[in-house]
C-alpha cells in the first residue's frame, strides 16, 4: 500500500521519490522492487485453473459439491462456498434443457409382479436387487431407445442395450448382458415399471429361468423406481441434452462412453460417500473380512 501511495504522489509531482520514501519509512530499493512486481503480469490462481479444468473434464456437469470433492482428491482443500464463488466468477454454470417422451405402456392385460422391492434402494450386498427401465435418445435419424440395468448396491450400470424401437428383446438383452457380467445368484430381485416389455412372457421366462424375483412399481408411481429415474435424468442432463446426434451409431458410442468411462468409472455419487461405482465396489471388497478355515 505504501508503495502505491508513493507512486501516485510522484506521478502527480507532489513529492520526489526520496521524499516520499522518507515520509512513509520505505527504502528506495524496496519502492523500486515493488514497482517492478506491479508491472509484471499476474500469474493465474492455481485453484481457478484446476477448477476450470475439472469442470471441463467432467463434461461441464458437476456442481459445487462434486467439484469440491474432486479438488480434495487432488490435494486442494477448499470450502463449498468458495467453490461456488469461483464458479460464479469463472461463469461455470451447467445448462440443462429438459425434453420428455412417454416410454411406458402400462395399458395391457399381461400379468404384473407385486412391488417386492418396496423402495428398499439401499442394499448391503451386490446382486441382491437390480432396477431396470427404458428411456429414449433423440437423434437426427429418429429415436433411439435405451434399456439399462442398475445394481442398487453400488448404483453401477451392469447391463444395457440400445435399438431404434422398444421391443421386448431390448429389455431382455440388457438383462442378459447384466447376468453375463455379474453372474448373480438365484433370489435376485429385478425391479421395473409396468411396461409391456417387462410384463411380456419372454421377460418373465428369463427371470424364472435364473430363479430371479420380479418386482414392479405401482401404477403411475415413478417414485417406486426413483434410482433408475435419477440415473436417466443424470444421463440426459450431463450428456444427451448437450449433444445433437446425427445418427444412431453416434448416439450409441457417446452414451456407452458416458456409462462406462464416466458414470461407472469417474462420476462421484453422494450416496456412495462421493465415490464412483467401480471404486466403491473395490473399496468395499477390500474391507471384506478374510475367512480362515478351521482345518488350516
Amino acid at each position: 500500500m505504501k508503495h502505491q501511495v508513493i507512486h501516485q504522489l510522484t506521478a502527480e509531482k507532489v513529492v520526489t521519490v526520496q521524499q516520499g520514501c522518507q515520509v512513509l519509512g520505505v527504502s528506495r530499493s524496496g519502492f523500486y522492487a515493488g514497482r517492478r512486481r506491479n508491472r509484471q503480469p499476474k500469474t493465474l490462481c492455481g485453484t481457478r485453473v484446476r477448477l476450470r479444468s475439472l469442470f471441463e473434464a467432467t463434461g461441464q456437469c458437476y456442481g459445487s459439491r462434486r467439484l469440491r470433492k474432486e479438488l480434495a482428491e487432488q490435494g486442494i482443500e477448499i470450502g463449498r462456498h468458495r467453490v461456488r464463488g469461483l464458479m460464479k466468477e469463472l461463469q461455470l454454470k451447467p445448462i440443462w434443457k429438459p425434453k420428455f417422451v412417454h416410454t411406458t405402456d402400462s395399458n395391457h392385460n399381461l400379468p404384473v409382479y407385486e412391488n417386492v422391492l418396496d423402495r428398499q434402494f439401499e442394499q448391503a450386498e451386490a446382486n441382491r436387487a437390480w432396477v431396470s427401465d427404458i428411456t429414449y435418445i433423440r437423434t437426427l435419424s429418429g429415436w433411439l431407445y435405451l434399456a439399462v440395468v442398475l445394481d442398487l448396491y453400488s448404483r453401477k450400470v451392469v447391463g444395457w442395450a440400445m435399438a431404434p424401437n422398444m421391443p421386448t428383446e431390448l429389455v431382455c438383452t440388457a438383462l442378459q448382458i447384466a447376468i453375463a457380467q455379474r453372474r448373480p445368484p438365484a433370489g435376485l430381485i429385478v425391479h421395473s415399471d409396468r411396461g409391456s416389455q417387462y410384463a411380456s412372457h419372454e421377460y418373465r421366462d428369463l427371470l424364472a429361468h435364473h430363479g430371479f424375483q420380479g418386482s414392479m412399481s405401482r401404477k403411475g408411481n415413478c417414485w417406486d423406481n426413483a434410482v433408475m429415474e435419477r440415473f436417466f435424468l443424470n444421463l440426459k442432463m450431463e450428456r444427451v441434452w448437450r449433444r445433437q446426434y446425427a445418427n444412431h451409431s453416434e448416439a450409441i458410442r457417446d452414451v456407452t462412453d458416458y456409462m462406462v468411462n464416466f458414470y461407472n468409472s469417474r462420476r462421484l455419487h453422494s450416496s456412495l460417500d462421493y465415490l464412483p461405482p467401480n471404486r466403491y465396489e473395490m473399496k468395499m471388497a477390500e474391507q471384506q473380512p478374510i475367512l480362515v478355515s478351521e482345518k488350516s
